[in-house]
């Protein structure tokens, strides 16, 4: 009588043990997925960032225009820039074009600095205020976005994840990286 169930006992183990391992794909799949999906939406809260600063830039622009004819230039950059950044489509033409927006608004600041009665206009002051804070938005969607890149390419480079990943073509993500230049303070001539 023993013998009869030996076989089902073999075959409901070889079940169990394919079970085990297609949960363990699912699992996995299921993962990368999420990790990809996280990272799209944590890119998307940097462009929200991004769209919060160029939408202040132009009330900064417009309350210290009137006050810095001469300075054109510095404007001239701004808008180029965030021309340049609304006509881009990948991560990385919107990370170079967010680098010039960068560097202009770097020198729009030791501009204002230049000219102490520009600190003590009221809307200026807001405006500046709200930017800095936007700034500091940005970085720190940037550094959520990083971990979550380091963490996916973690993911898709581990055993056995990684067949999985090679599988349904889940390939490496970008980090955010600076603009070349970015560790370089702005300088401007008068």
């Amino acid at each position: 009588m023993k013998s009869r169930f030996v076989p089902w006992i073999a075959l409901g183990v070889i079940v169990l043990i394919i079970i085990i391992i297609v949960g363990s794909l699912f699992g996995a799949y299921n993962s990368l997925v999420t990790k990809s999906t996280a990272i799209d939406g944590q890119w998307a809260q940097v462009e929200t960032q991004y769209q919060r600063r160029y939408d202040l830039i132009p009330n900064l622009v417009n309350s210290v225009k009137g006050i810095m004819a001469q300075e054109m230039k510095v404007f001239d950059d701004i808008a180029q820039a965030r021309s340049k950044y609304a006509g881009a489509t990948t991560v990385d033409e919107k990370a170079a074009a967010s680098g010039q927006v960068e560097t202009a608004l770097g020198r729009l600041l030791v501009v204002m600095e230049a000219y102490p009665q520009l600190r003590s206009v009221e809307t200026v002051t807001q405006l500046m205020d709200e930017l800095a804070g936007t700034e500091n938005r940005i970085s720190v969607e940037r550094r959520r976005f990083n971990d979550l890149v380091r963490d996916y390419n973690t993911a898709i480079k581990k055993v056995p994840t990684n067949i999985i990943a090679s599988m349904f073509n889940f390939g490496t993500r970008e980090y955010f990286q600076s603009a070349s230049g970015a560790d370089q303070a702005p300088k401007v001539e008068f």
